[in-house]
């Protein structure tokens, strides 16, 4: 008993110890504290506070009863789902945009950081990443206003310089089989000079003296940007890329939904945008919850399994 309670005393002294240090570690850091408490109340209350209406996928939410008065059913919405003549159709197109999008505008960002180190004239460096950055301050229902005009059978720029050369122009807007491209590289010319700040910071941390050496033993700028530029921004691309992986269902649903007609719905029709339009257009919150949980479901199981792979390949991962 003596040694129960001799254990036990440790043991809350142990823990008032913890707390006290808690404390003064709290009281001595408070600025830090209070600086993170905007973010940690954001996440808290608009990501994690929703959180608990996610158990209306398993249920037959009544919006008269409430979330917790409302029947359960379940994985009855998710074997509808399952079921359906629409599910490959979604998943395909989701697929298809969001590989599309990471094979063409993955890489751009790396290559275009690359040949911005490498350019040594200061006004004409400056006036390039202008230009490739300026897209990515135009808001999505801008792009998709630029694109429709652009791409209009009638008026559109694009058009008419296409029937200028003599070729016959495709209908962009409307075609199925011209909507992916559309919107991959119309999101290329608007992310890909933003997304070579990253990488640019990345090269901003390769030792000069490396390259001093490599050019005293002969080696050309190509080699030098192969032998050290890109293992430097090796754990970047990494990273970003796991990211990538981890969001490919999630293609999101703003620009497809202002380009999206009945004409090209075969092609541009994603789970977003079904979500969307089966939960806030045709009132059906239990099924449209059941949908997205699905989504988030996968996402992540995508992101561990790639975070995985890249701790055990290249021992760079998010955790």
């Amino acid at each position: 008993m003596a040694d129960t309670v001799k254990i036990d005393g440790v043991s809350n002294s142990s823990a008032h110890s913890r707390r006290h240090g808690l404390r003064k570690r709290i009281s001595r850091n408070w600025e830090l504290y209070l600086l993170i408490a905007p973010a940690f109340l954001y996440f808290l209350i608009f990501h994690y506070g929703p959180m608990y209406g996610i158990q209306i996928a398993f249920k037959n939410f009544m919006p008269a009863r409430g979330i917790t008065d409302s029947p359960w059913v379940g994985f009855d919405h998710f074997i509808r789902f399952f079921n359906s003549y629409y599910f490959w159709d979604l998943i395909r197109n989701t697929l298809t945009i969001s590989l599309y999008q990471l094979i063409v505008g993955f890489p751009l960002p790396i290559l275009l950081a690359l040949a911005f180190n490498e350019i040594k004239n200061g006004w004409f460096k400056r006036t390039v990443q202008t230009v490739t950055y300026a897209p990515h301050f135009i808001s999505v229902v801008v792009m998709a206003g630029i694109i429709v005009t652009f791409l209009s059978p009638s008026t559109g720029i694009i058009i008419n310089i296409i029937e200028w050369l003599g070729f016959t122009a495709p209908a962009f807007l409307t075609d199925p089989a011209w909507f992916k491209t559309m919107y991959v590289l119309s999101g290329v010319w608007q992310s890909t000079g933003w997304g070579t700040i990253i990488y640019l910071a990345a090269l901003s941390a390769v030792d000069p003296q490396l390259h001093e050496a490599a050019i005293m033993d002969g080696a050309s700028r190509w080699r030098r940007i192969i032998h050290i530029n890109i293992p430097t921004i090796i754990p970047t691309i990494t990273i970003l890329l796991i990211l990538n992986v981890g969001s490919i269902l999630g293609v999101g649903f703003e620009k497809i939904l202002l380009l999206q007609n009945p004409l090209n719905m075969s092609s541009s029709d994603v789970i977003d945008t079904f979500v969307y339009r089966t939960g806030l257009l045709n009132v059906q919150y239990s099924f449209s919850t059941a949908v997205g949980l699905f989504n988030s479901v996968i996402n992540a199981i995508l992101l561990i399994a790639v975070n995985q792979i890249a701790r055990k390949t290249t021992e760079n991962s998010l955790w």
